[in-house]
């Protein structure tokens, strides 16, 4: 979707032409949500990530690259909200032809825990930190996903210690002992393997903002 968006939009209105989308994308998946608390808590983070983006935009612009992937995820966390992840209908339709055991929508949603963040992470770090061109820029990026994922699993611990079986909805452990391994894993492989894919492709998006290896210690507020 994004990079249908991204190659019919010109660059500098793709930014506002995504949060358009991701705002109608919110209001869809809020109507008619199978559970609201458990839509609150998954979607939470776009809810309080596009206005604070949005607010600080002026001072801090991000790449279209991070725009793209930061829409995109907060699209999987509303179809998650809207559903559950362990009901989501794509996730059914996947377990079901392939013969799993489970709903996977739940460890894709994982898997963009990680990816996703990553670059967030390196554009943060690239442009507040004297990391740019270092290389423990993408390791270093990898481990702040990692951690961010086991503090979300121990945010799901608190749901599941205050809620009981009401936080089911929102924890999608389906049976799954090794839920919580899994989730910190699949975080891990995404960060890993977005370190591996974008990192060229962030590199010349950060070169276009006025960021550099000499400049990285602040933002630009190129256009």
């Amino acid at each position: 979707m994004t990079a249908v968006v991204h190659s019919a939009v010109p660059r500098r209105q793709l930014p506002a032409v995504l949060a358009a989308l991701v705002v109608l994308g919110m209001a869809v998946s809020a109507w008619g949500a199978r559970d609201g608390g458990t839509w609150f808590l998954e979607t939470v983070w776009v809810l309080a990530g596009l206005p604070l983006v949005v607010l600080a935009w002026r001072r801090f612009p991000l790449t279209n690259l991070l725009c793209c992937l930061l829409a995109a995820h907060a699209m999987v966390l509303a179809v998650g909200g809207h559903y559950t992840y362990a009901q989501v209908p794509l996730g059914d339709w996947v377990r079901d032809t392939f013969g799993l055991d489970r709903n996977p929508y739940d460890r894709f949603g994982h898997l963009m825990q990680g990816f996703v963040p990553a670059v967030l992470v390196r554009e943060l770090l690239s442009r507040t930190s004297p990391l740019r061109g270092s290389r423990w820029l993408a390791p270093l990026t990898v481990c702040a996903c990692l951690a961010f994922s086991a503090v979300f699993e121990m945010l799901e611990w608190l749901a599941a210690v205050v809620g009981g079986h009401s936080a089911d909805a929102f924890l999608a452990t389906q049976g799954d002992v090794w839920d919580t391994q899994w989730d910190m894993f699949c975080a891990l492989i995404g960060a890993t393997v977005s370190m591996l894919v974008l990192s060229r492709a962030h590199d010349r998006q950060l070169d276009a903002l006025g960021v550099s290896p000499a400049s990285a210690g602040g933002a630009s507020t190129a256009g």
